[in-house]
């Protein structure tokens, strides 16, 4: 399940999507004043602003529709690259940055860097809830010309449930997914969502089946602010052996080639 090889680059890379996550203790004038100071800080990098409203859900509630209607509004500021393949997303309690082009760890790190250090500086969170780093990935077998092959022949077992049985057929397979939630060393924990879905282009959905593996994996607890880039460090260095051991040497040889 956890493979040991050394990490390498991809050239044929299946992330969709890469976001970090701070979550904090609540800063109430995230929310209630503009964030001038913050947007002068990153403006050369997120040169686009825009706000939104947004519910202030409470904790450990599962939220419907009397439970919205009851709750504060406040603001979400998002900060966009001028190609719109970065975003950052600042609330009350958290800060994220995703990304859309991901090509590797050292320019996500980099890009990350200055708003990261812009927001310690101007609003002093007091320390860090949750530090997590999320990789979803969509691996197409029409990109890496590998149509006609069975998941099966791409994907680990363990992460295949019924898919992986004989008299199972993949094309009557409607639903299936592998969902784990485990701990790592280092204190990190994983949530790992695997299994074969339809995805969007833009705002049209792709008939292309692709193979979607999700991983999560985050930090728990009062993390100190200044170890916060340390810990999320320490959560990309588990996300590579995590994913080369749910794909089979076909599949890598494929995306590396």
């Amino acid at each position: 399940m956890f493979s040991k090889e050394e990490r390498c680059i991809l050239s044929k890379n299946p992330l969709s999507e890469v976001v970090c996550q701070f979550n904090f203790p609540d800063i109430l004038i995230i929310g209630s004043t503009s964030p001038a100071q913050f947007q002068e800080a990153i403006r050369s990098e997120f040169p686009v602003y825009r706000c939104h409203a947004a519910k202030m859900l409470p904790k450990n509630i599962v939220p419907n529709q009397a439970v919205l209607q009851n709750q504060p509004v406040t603001n979400v500021h998002v900060f966009t690259a001028a190609d719109n393949t970065w975003a950052l997303h600042l609330g009350t309690n958290f800060l994220r940055l995703s990304c859309r082009n991901y090509s590797c760890w050292e320019d996500f790190a980099h890009i990350l860097d200055k708003p990261l250090a812009a927001f310690i500086r101007i609003y002093k969170p007091a320390h860090f809830t949750r530090v997590g780093l999320r990789y979803i990935n969509f691996i197409s077998r029409k990109l890496l010309n590998l149509e006609g092959t069975p998941f099966s022949e791409m994907i680990m077992p363990c992460y295949l449930g019924p898919l992986m049985e004989e008299d199972v057929l993949e094309p009557t397979v409607s639903k299936c997914s592998v969902d784990v939630e485990l701990s790592l060393r280092g204190g990190c924990k994983a949530k790992i969502h695997a299994g074969p879905g339809l995805t969007k282009q833009g705002a049209k959905a792709d008939p292309e089946v692709k193979f979607i593996f999700d991983q999560d994996l985050y930090m728990l607890g009062n993390v100190p602010v200044n170890v916060s880039a340390g810990a999320l460090q320490t959560l990309h260095a588990q996300a590579y052996g995590i994913f080369r051991g749910a794909v089979t040497d076909m599949l890598f040889d494929a995306m590396n080639s």
